[in-house]
This record gives C-alpha cells, sequence and structure tokens, in this order.
C-alpha cells in the first residue's frame, strides 16, 4: 500500500518512508536507462538506414505495431504488479478477432463487431480470474489452458481460414487509415488506453489495492482487501485490454484471424519485465511497460529494415529478457 500508518512507531514509519523513496528512485533510475536505450537504438537506426529509419511512413509503423501489443501490455502489467501472470493474451485476441468477423457477427454492423470483441476477450479474462481465484489454479496452468483451448476455437470457428472485413464496415478500418495529426486513430486509442492505466494504478484504490495483492497477499487480506475478488477484476481488466486490441489489430490487417497474436504474450510479459515489474509481484510502473515495449518494437524495426534474420531477431529478444532478469535480481539486492 501506498500510505504509511502514522500511528506506527517513528522508527518504522521512516524506514517505511524510507523503503518507499528508495523504490521511487530506483523506478527513476531504470525509466532514464530505458529511454537513453531507445536513443541509443534511434542512433543505430539513423547510422545503418539514414534514408529509411527516421522517415515519417516508418515512425507511424512502429507506433501502430506498438498500439496493438501495447494494449496487451497494459493489462499485463495490471496482472503481473498484482502476483499473476498471463500466458493467453495472444490467444484471447486472436479468438476475439474471429468471432467479431464471423458473417454473422459482421451482419450487425461495425459497433456490435467492436462491442462483441471486447466482451469475448472480457470473458475469457473472466473466466481465467474464475478458474485462478474461485478455481485455487495455478496462474500459469490456468492461462496455458485457456492459450490452448482459445487458439483451438479460433481455428474450428474460422475453419482455419483468413475473415475479411466487409466493405459495409469499414468504420473498423478508418480506426487505421485515418489520420489526425499525422497519426492513425487507433495510436490514439492506445495513448488513451495507457493514460486510464496510468490513472487507475496510480490514483485509485483498486491501484493501491493491486500492489497490496501482489506485495503480499495474505497482508493484504488482513486489511481487508477481498484478494480472489480482485484478482478475478486483474484477469477480466486483462481479458478487456485483449479485445480492444483485437479491434485494433482487425483494423491494421482488415480481417480476423486464429493465427493474430502469435507471440503476442511473450512481447507483451518481456516488455513489462525490462520496465522494471517484478515477476513476483508488488512493484512496477506503466511507463516502464511501455518504455520496454517501445525498445522491442524498434528493435524488430531495425532488424527488418537492416534484412537480418527472424531467427536472429528472437535470439537477440532471448537476451534481452535474461539481461532484464538479472539487472532487476541485482537491483533487488543493493542497498541503495
Amino acid at each position: 500500500m501506498t500510505d504509511v500508518d502514522q500511528s506506527a512507531p517513528a522508527g518504522p514509519r521512516l524506514k517505511a518512508v524510507g523503503a518507499r523513496g528508495r523504490l521511487g528512485r530506483l523506478g527513476e533510475i531504470r525509466h532514464l536507462g530505458l529511454v537513453a536505450a531507445l536513443v541509443l537504438l534511434a542512433i543505430v537506426g539513423l547510422v545503418t538506414r539514414p534514408e529509411n529509419f527516421a522517415t515519417s511512413s516508418n515512425l507511424v509503423s512502429i507506433l501502430a505495431l506498438a498500439s496493438t501489443i501495447g494494449v496487451i501490455t497494459v493489462g499485463s502489467t495490471f496482472v503481473i504488479i498484482g502476483g499473476g501472470i498471463d500466458l493467453s493474451v495472444g490467444a484471447l485476441m486472436a479468438l476475439a478477432s474471429v468471432w467479431a468477423t464471423t458473417l454473422a457477427t459482421q451482419a450487425y454492423g461495425p459497433v456490435v463487431m467492436i462491442v462483441c470483441a471486447v466482451l469475448v476477450g472480457t470473458g475469457a479474462g473472466l473466466l481465467n480470474g474464475f478458474l485462478i481465484a474461485y478455481g485455487r489454479m495455478v496462474p500459469f496452468i490456468a492461462t496455458l489452458a485457456m492459450m490452448v483451448a482459445a487458439r483451438g476455437l479460433a481455428q474450428r470457428m474460422s475453419n482455419q481460414r483468413t475473415q475479411l472485413v466487409q466493405p459495409d464496415n469499414s468504420l473498423i478500418v478508418d480506426l487505421s487509415t485515418t489520420r489526425v495529426l499525422g497519426l492513425p486513430l487507433l495510436v490514439y486509442m492506445f495513448a488513451l488506453v495507457v493514460l486510464v492505466g496510468w490513472l487507475v494504478l496510480n490514483r485509485t484504490t483498486f491501484g493501491r489495492r493491486t500492489y497490496a495483492v501482489g506485495g503480499n497477499p495474505e497482508a493484504a487480506r488482513l486489511a481487508g482487501i477481498d484478494v480472489r475478488r480482485h484478482t478475478l477484476l486483474l484477469y477480466a481488466l486483462s481479458g478487456l485490454c485483449c479485445g480492444i486490441a483485437a479491434v485494433l489489430i482487425m483494423a491494421r490487417t482488415t480481417t480476423g484471424s486464429s493465427t493474430h497474436g502469435d507471440l503476442y504474450e511473450l512481447d507483451a510479459i518481456a516488455a513489462v519485465i525490462i520496465g522494471g515489474t517484478l515477476l513476483s509481484g508488488g512493484k512496477g510502473t506503466i511507463i516502464g511497460s511501455i518504455l520496454g515495449l517501445l525498445i522491442f518494437t524498434v528493435i524488430t524495426n531495425l532488424f527488418i529494415l537492416n534484412g537480418l534474420n527472424t531467427a536472429d531477431q528472437l535470439v537477440a529478444k532471448g537476451a534481452i529478457i535474461v539481461a532484464a532478469v538479472l539487472l532487476q535480481r541485482r537491483s533487488l539486492k543493493s542497498p541503495i
């Protein structure tokens, strides 16, 4: 929790304030380090591909790609800070996109398609949360099962075919093609999700409870927090973000497909870890997660521009994840 008990003796109060101050300084240092890494990657891009990297079209492409994974990353940040893990986010996005682009759903128009995607994602997230909070399942196992089941259901519904967004539902495609101040609308949707996520995590009781549940579930329970209900809501929030991401991927690709979101769960979790969120829960920030995501997205862009092998890209990402975890463990042991 963020508030320090004023009735406690002066010594414990000072220790609590000092601990919180150290965490805040570590967070600020990490954010500066992530910004520096982004600047370094930009310099690499300008040196290796000056004619392509700094163009407006390439920068918009980076932001558009980051938007889809970014919305999922916001939901994953909440779940991991709350002490959980969600491996099903990519599959849930695929399922939501397929369900929203069936001919039966498209017959009702774009608004119903958007609502359908959001409801499917949220409903699947609620099921995850129920299995974990009330079914006492380990989050890794529950969400792994959901990942497999959701991907299989998406394949069955689409008959393993790509479903096109019909011309009558061009409102969804407009989210990607319509630009305001040079940026597509989906980038603004992503920014709105990030803003709302930051406000909820840092300015509401829900956010404080998320940190409390992730930091020490038993202490949170003794403090009067319904840990099971809160866990259920965290996974529902993650599912909601998957539904929104499904709308964005439909806008970008004009399709719904069971192959959408492949390995997105790994990208989202990696971005959260690089951003400084503890895998054990109780500590993390939305801003750090988004900076981590942008680093991953720019790396992907640089590999594409330089024509490097996809396998090498995966190796580089894996090395970055390992380095981030080792740095995280070292910072936790630091007496600073």
